[in-house]
C-alpha cells in the first residue's frame, strides 16, 4: 500500500516531487472558479428578473431589493472566480482568501434559500467541499506550477 501522507524527497536540481493530493487543491482552485461563474449567473438572474425566484423580497430572511442580492452575488462570483485562479497559482494568500470567501458564500446563499433553495442547497455543498479541499491539501500546490 501506498503512503500518500509524506511527500517524497525532492531530487537536487529540479522541482519538489508532488504528492497524490495534488488533485484535491488543483479541484478546490477549479471549483473555486466553477463557484465563481455560478454566483455571477445568480446574481445577473437577480438583476434581470425580479420574477424569476420563489419568494419576492419580503420572503427573503433580509429584507433587501433583488438588486441587491444581484449586485452581492456578482460581486462574490468575481472575487470566487479570481480567487480560484490564485489557488491554481499555489499562492498562500489564495487559500486563506479562499476561505473566507467560500465561508461567506455559503452564509450569502443560506440566507437566500427562500428564494432559490435547490441552488442554494448545492452552492452551499461546493463551499464545503472546497474549504475542505483548501484546507487540508491547499498547500500541495506550492511546488507545481500550472
Amino acid at each position: 500500500m501506498t503512503d500518500t501522507s509524506r511527500r517524497p524527497e525532492p531530487v537536487p536540481g529540479y522541482a519538489e516531487a508532488s504528492t497524490a493530493w495534488t488533485g484535491w487543491a488543483v479541484f478546490a482552485g477549479l471549483l473555486m472558479v466553477l463557484l465563481g461563474i455560478f454566483q455571477a449567473v445568480q446574481g445577473i438572474v437577480a438583476l434581470a428578473s425580479d420574477d424569476f425566484y420563489l419568494v419576492g423580497r419580503r420572503g427573503l430572511v433580509v429584507d433587501a431589493d433583488f438588486t441587491v442580492w444581484g449586485w452581492t452575488h456578482v460581486v462574490l462570483g468575481l472575487v470566487a472566480g479570481l480567487v480560484g485562479v490564485g489557488l491554481l497559482a499555489g499562492t498562500t494568500v489564495a487559500r486563506v482568501v479562499g476561505v473566507v470567501i467560500a465561508v461567506l458564500n455559503a452564509v450569502v446563499n443560506l440566507v437566500f434559500m427562500p428564494a432559490y433553495p435547490l441552488w442554494s442547497v448545492l452552492v452551499i455543498t461546493l463551499d464545503v467541499i472546497v474549504i475542505y479541499a483548501i484546507t487540508v491539501h491547499g498547500g500541495e500546490l506550492k511546488a507545481e506550477s500550472y
